[in-house]
């Protein structure tokens, strides 16, 4: 079933539109089904179980850090995380950067922007996102690499309201690659929103239970 969920999603997406297989809480044996199906890059939002993955599974993997990010823990995945989704504190980058120069790497990141309106979802300000990518410090931290933005939109039925959200991301986003260039990944979209936020400008869609089923909530 893995196999058949990836092939249909994959042949529906625009070239320009990255897949992140979303593996959380799911078996090893489940990963190793989508890698022979062809795919490379998979989220996890637990460190411990992302180094436990990245340990068993092959080493062409790009593991993609997805879940809100406690910066102590980053020492962890230092040596081998591909990208981080949710950074939302100047501190977390400093964190990231410190642990990066250790292992001699560049690890790229993304700013979580907060643009649901649900009080729950963690993120910054378009205001925050600004004053941290025009920051002296943020310059200086030569072992990251912000690449883009991430966003999680409500957990809604409301189409009109998702489009709302993804689209004022996306503007922000266009607004915001005038003055930074090496801005180029749009993290938006899951299961049940990425086809919506595809249509509305993303270039990177998480896609946890469309491929490998409903995950089991008491892990």
């Amino acid at each position: 079933m893995i196999k058949e969920n990836l092939e249909k999603i994959k042949a529906t997406l625009p070239e320009n539109v990255t897949l992140v297989a979303v593996s959380k809480t799911k078996p090893i044996e489940d990963l190793q089904e989508a890698y022979k199906t062809g795919q490379r890059i998979f989220g996890e939002n637990k460190i411990q179980e992302m180094v436990d993955k990245y340990d068993a599974l092959p080493k062409d993997i790009k593991w993609h850090m997805i879940g809100h990010l406690q910066s102590n823990k980053v020492k962890y995945m230092a040596h081998f995380v591909d990208l981080i989704h949710g950074v939302d504190k100047l501190k977390t980058l400093n964190v990231i950067n410190k642990e990066a120069k250790k292992h001699d790497r560049i690890i790229d990141c993304l700013l979580q922007a907060k643009i649901a309106k649900e009080e729950t979802k963690f993120g910054l300000s378009f205001n925050e996102i600004e004053a941290i990518l025009s920051a002296k410090e943020t310059a200086a931290l030569e072992n990251i690499n912000i690449v883009g933005l991430m966003g999680m939109a409500t957990f809604t039925d409301n189409k009109n309201q998702l489009e709302e959200e993804f689209l004022s991301l996306k503007n922000f986003f266009n607004q915001l690659r005038t003055k930074h260039s090496k801005l180029n990944i749009l993290s938006m979209g899951m299961s049940g929103d990425y086809k919506l936020a595809i249509e509305n400008g993303s270039t990177m869609i998480r896609v946890g239970s469309s491929i490998f089923g409903h995950r089991n909530y008491n892990q």
